[in-house]
């Protein structure tokens, strides 16, 4: 039997002014799982889980965090969790070492200092004031805060926002760490790889209400592959066999299907034949993006070998790629 350690049915969150953030949002999360929350901004991410922090009440539905209501018993709930924010607000004039030295007076059972700055990275810098940190070296820093007090359950806004590749990959590696030593992590994040990456299970919000949920394989099972690149001047869209069934904005375009490697094949042998260069060639499967990019537009179809058009947006990004 699964060890449920977040329970969350029919969730609702409401602000004043009669707007609606949550509308009957129910998952769970199981001990030693990462599970992901995605959604564009404004999709109620942030709502929800301020709730399963219980900094917030729902105004409707039922929320159980080791089988408690974290807002009415958070004095129980807050000691087994860590919180990272998006922001941590230290007081700048502050040494690394000092502030985790601050932070360990309020937090129970806190870890020794030095332990826990190894496991982010920053031992090296735990004389350094916070002021003088970099923009990923703080995100470090939040992470080293919220390890503090050794949580069960581990809640991560937006870990790696300015970090660099290299801090990137060794706070996924960490994660997992923790993961495999029993910790619960929900994350939220705007990097689809690091959710592809990381997570168990994941769940997109759209407008305040739960649209896709699953494993990452799930997901993105039978979603369109696509195909993008850039036509030369002079050589319009027009050109492409038909049977590709291109959307174009300009010179870029976008071939969704379901048949990626017999559609990359005839691109291919067509730009032979017809002696054209194609720039900026990117063809992928069907991904975690595009399953977000299709609920955010408002596509939310099943997958199906059907091309639909790219707006502007979607080609230039792709063309960036």
């Amino acid at each position: 039997m699964t060890d449920t350690v977040i329970d969350v049915e029919g969730l609702r969150r409401g602000y004043a002014g009669g707007f609606e953030a949550v509308r009957g949002v129910s998952f769970s999360v199981a001990r030693g799982e990462v599970f992901a929350l995605l959604g564009t901004n404004g999709a109620g991410k942030t709502s929800t889980v301020e709730v399963l922090e219980g900094l917030a009440a729902p105004s409707g539905g039922r929320v159980r965090v080791f089988g408690l209501d974290p807002h009415a018993r958070r004095a129980e709930v807050r000691p087994r969790t860590g919180v990272m924010l998006q922001e941590g607000g230290f007081p700048s004039d502050l040494s690394v070492a000092e502030t985790l030295r601050m932070w360990s007076g309020v937090t129970t059972g806190a870890r020794p200092a030095a332990e826990v700055l190894d496991l982010v990275g920053l031992a090296a810098r735990a004389a350094v004031r916070v002021k003088q940190l970099s923009g990923g070296e703080r995100r470090r820093l939040d992470l080293a805060l919220a390890l503090l007090g050794r949580p069960e359950v581990l809640f991560l806004d937006e870990p790696t926002t300015g970090m660099d590749p290299e801090g990137r990959r060794d706070t996924w590696a960490l994660v997992r760490d923790l993961r495999d030593q029993g910790t619960t992590v929900v994350l939220t994040t705007h990097y689809l790889e690091e959710a592809e990456e990381l997570a168990d299970r994941l769940a997109i919000l759209h407008e305040g209400e739960l649209v896709l949920s699953g494993s990452p394989a799930e997901v993105t099972a039978g979603r369109p592959a696509r195909i993008r690149f850039t036509l030369p001047d002079g050589v319009p869209a027009a050109r492409l066999p038909l049977s590709l069934r291109a959307a174009a904005y300009g010179q870029h375009v976008e071939i969704r299907t379901g048949r990626l490697q017999e559609s990359l094949t005839e691109l291919l042998r067509w730009a032979h034949d017809a002696g054209v260069a194609l720039e900026r060639l990117d063809a992928r499967s069907g991904s975690l993006e595009e399953a977000f990019l299709d609920i955010a537009q408002g596509r939310r179809g099943d997958t199906a070998d059907i091309t639909e058009p790219a707006g502007p947006a979607d080609a230039l990004a792709g063309a960036a790629r």
